[in-house]
């Protein structure tokens, strides 16, 4: 036995397969190779990815970079033993920040962590990784897989996701063109894309003793089924439409809901007015609130209710940017409008919402 063979037998024994490693490595290239354009410069498996920017058409390019996982989300993962949509969260947490100044999502690459490397989980979470990529129409152009025996448990694993976009400086979107009268459109989820789920799984998984594997009549599915429904990605459809109409301010209702994300992008002086009525929530939402006992100002600040997305526009551009919206392919709402916001009030009012 060579010297490189017995120092990889030992680190094997240890709990890290570096020919498992290189095993994985072949095994994603094409996956990944898929998501590429012509300005991807290297290929996969070097040190760092290369990515040009030279037809970038931008007068004065920005880069905008956005990092983020996808929570206790993994765990529903785990429990349905389904990877190949987990990749998709992964991306859409990182790219629909990216867009809401107005940049369009350049690359991706993702950091996958665990105990012992399962080969066919581990695939499967690369290639929800790439599907989340092309809808993005973004590439993936490296990232980092992690045997960490002893930190995480058997069968754990974790992923983090980093992602690159570009826009013009004299066209970021930063909310600074927010007026009084200006309409907020709303842009429906998929369900609770992938935030909330360590609240989620104590009421569905303790509290109510339900498996992934229970029928919901509320729900029309599995519990599992609902709860791993991939997060939407809303590159596509909000580039388009900035390539008709200004968008003043956008918003990715995640973490903190409406009440802590729009707040966000409204300058002094202005406030939010929510009409909670005037869209359809999935029923996930009643049924969380219902069986949780959560409070309706609480479930408003924790889940996204069944909108994704908001965009602030000109009262003038509102029906025009609607249509578009819908034929994006999205189902948008018109759900409030900007007042003035006098010393002290809030600036974030939903009307109706009981409190808690």
């Amino acid at each position: 036995m060579t010297a490189s063979e017995t120092a990889a037998s030992k680190y094997s024994e240890a709990g890290v397969d570096i020919d498992k490693g290189n095993a994985f490595v072949s095994r994603i290239k094409d996956i990944v190779s898929a998501t590429h354009s012509r300005t991807v410069i290297d290929d996969i498996g070097g040190f760092s990815g290369l990515f040009s920017i030279g037809n970038a058409n931008c007068k004065d390019p920005v880069l905008i970079a956005s990092t983020d996982g996808v929570g206790t989300k993994l765990k529903i993962a785990q429990l349905c033993n389904k990877h190949d949509t987990i990749g998709i969260d992964l991306v859409a947490m990182c790219v629909n920040d990216i867009i809401v100044s107005g940049a369009k999502p350049l690359f991706f690459l993702d950091y996958f962590s665990c105990s012992s490397l399962d080969l066919d989980e581990a695939t499967d979470v690369v290639k929800g990784i790439a599907e989340g990529c092309k809808q993005a129409n973004c590439s993936l152009i490296g990232g980092e897989t992690a045997e960490m025996p002893g930190l995480y448990q058997p069968g754990d694993y974790d992923l983090a996701g980093f992602s690159v976009g570009i826009a013009d400086r004299d066209k970021i979107i930063d909310g600074s063109s927010v007026r009084v009268g200006n309409k907020i459109i709303g842009l429906a989820s998929s369900g609770l894309h992938s935030n909330g789920f360590s609240l989620v799984r104590k009421i569905i998984f303790e509290d109510l003793g339900l498996t992934v594997d229970d029928e919901v009549a509320e729900l029309g599915c599995t519990i599992g089924e609902e709860l791993i429904k991939p997060t939407k990605i809303y590159v596509r459809s909000v580039l388009g439409v900035l390539n008709s109409y200004p968008i003043n301010s956008l918003v990715h209702n995640t973490g903190g809901g409406f009440i802590d994300n729009i707040p966000r992008v409204l300058p002094k002086g202005c406030r939010a007015v929510i009409d909670k009525e005037s869209w359809e929530k999935p029923p996930i939402f009643a049924f969380l609130q219902e069986k949780g006992e959560v409070p309706e100002a609480e479930m408003y600040r924790t889940f996204n209710m069944g909108i994704g997305m908001m965009a602030v526009v000109d009262e003038a551009d509102a029906e025009s940017a609607l249509r578009h919206f819908k034929a994006m392919g999205e189902e948008p709402f018109l759900i409030g409008e900007v007042l003035a916001a006098g010393e002290g009030e809030p600036q974030v009012v939903i009307n109706g919402l009981e409190e808690a």
